[in-house]
């Protein structure tokens, strides 16, 4: 594993001297993993995602799942949940818990994994069958899009990793992604009901719902949609198909579907045969230009799985 920069190790250093300062057994006993989010302040949200979603009391306890009776979690921090705008425990009710639990099981794996087995080019299956990469870059490693900032915590039950980004993974394919989102499926309120009639009206769903088609998607959020002219859902269905099609397929990458991490060249050639510019990679993240944008285009929510490629939300249509 290549090593985990300055900037890290002192964070490092700061939370695990918090985990041990917090807990007053620690001497005595190894916490649970479950515990050390209560203890750590860092991970409060985790803390009340965890209770909300149901799997505080499975992960306070053994794994009957794994012969060692373990657990390895990969820890979003509360900074990595505010990245979603869910800035406390109380902002987590515009998630839907059914979606909360299955976010939470897909950040936990069977077994103990050690930082010396986090390599790049490895996977690791998780808790909700999904199998999650580890990509090297920049002499960090992330776990999909999200960077790992701490590894190796201890826990009584297991091994915890902090990551910076919340991970999301749909378990289906990109067009019934779109649509768990559009039916309130993942948030309360919908943010892609503009993008969803664009699919259906385009004639595209069942291209982007084939499972043999593996994309890289950049889908618009319902803001963006108004911000590039269409006021109503009503006005998407009306619109010509064709240009609606060549609209989308500016938004579509066949690169087999890559997270923020692997995107290492400044254009990509999208489905319809134009050019995306991408910004230089800051952060995690990086902004996407359209050929005719003059402004480019935000990531709202990056690096959502889906059995067919990789979604990245963003602020404004990207424009042929």
């Amino acid at each position: 594993m290549k090593n985990i920069n300055i900037k890290s190790t002192l964070l490092a250093c700061t939370l695990l001297v918090t985990l041990i300062s917090c807990d007053n057994d620690y001497e005595s006993e190894t916490p649970s993993i479950a515990s050390i989010a209560v203890s750590n302040s860092a991970f409060s949200t985790l803390e009340a995602a965890a209770i909300q979603g149901g799997v505080a009391v499975v992960l306070s306890n053994n794994n009957p799942n794994d012969p060692s009776g373990k657990y390895t979690v990969f820890a979003p921090t509360n900074d990595a949940f505010a990245k979603l705008g869910l800035v406390d425990g109380g902002s987590l009710g515009v998630l839907q818990n059914s979606f909360l639990t299955n976010t939470l099981l897909y950040h936990v794996s069977n077994g103990n994994l050690f930082s010396n087995q986090i390599i790049d080019g490895a996977t690791s299956a998780s808790a909700l069958g999904v199998n999650r990469r580890f990509i090297a870059r920049d002499n960090d490693i992330y776990i999909n899009g999200s960077k790992i900032i701490l590894t190796n915590v201890p826990a009584s039950n297991g091994t915890v990793h902090a990551i910076d980004k919340v991970m999301i993974a749909t378990g289906v394919n990109i067009v019934d992604s779109a649509l768990l989102l559009n039916d309130a499926k993942v948030f309360k309120t919908p943010e892609l009901t503009f993008l969803v009639q664009a699919v259906v009206t385009s004639g595209l769903a069942p291209v982007l719902a084939d499972e043999n088609n593996t994309f890289t998607i950049f889908a618009p959020t319902d803001a963006a949609f108004r911000a590039a002219g269409f006021a109503t859902v009503q006005e998407v269905a009306d619109a010509d198909p064709s240009f609606l099609q060549q609209v989308l397929l500016n938004h579509a990458i066949a690169d087999g579907g890559t997270f923020t991490s692997e995107q290492s060249s400044t254009t990509a050639t999208t489905a319809g045969g134009n050019t995306l510019t991408y910004s230089p990679f800051q952060n995690g993240v990086f902004t996407i230009l359209g050929n005719n944008n003059t402004v480019p285009a935000n990531m709202v929510i990056p690096d959502i799985q889906c059995s067919n490629g990789v979604v990245h939300v963003i602020d404004r249509v990207l424009l042929p």
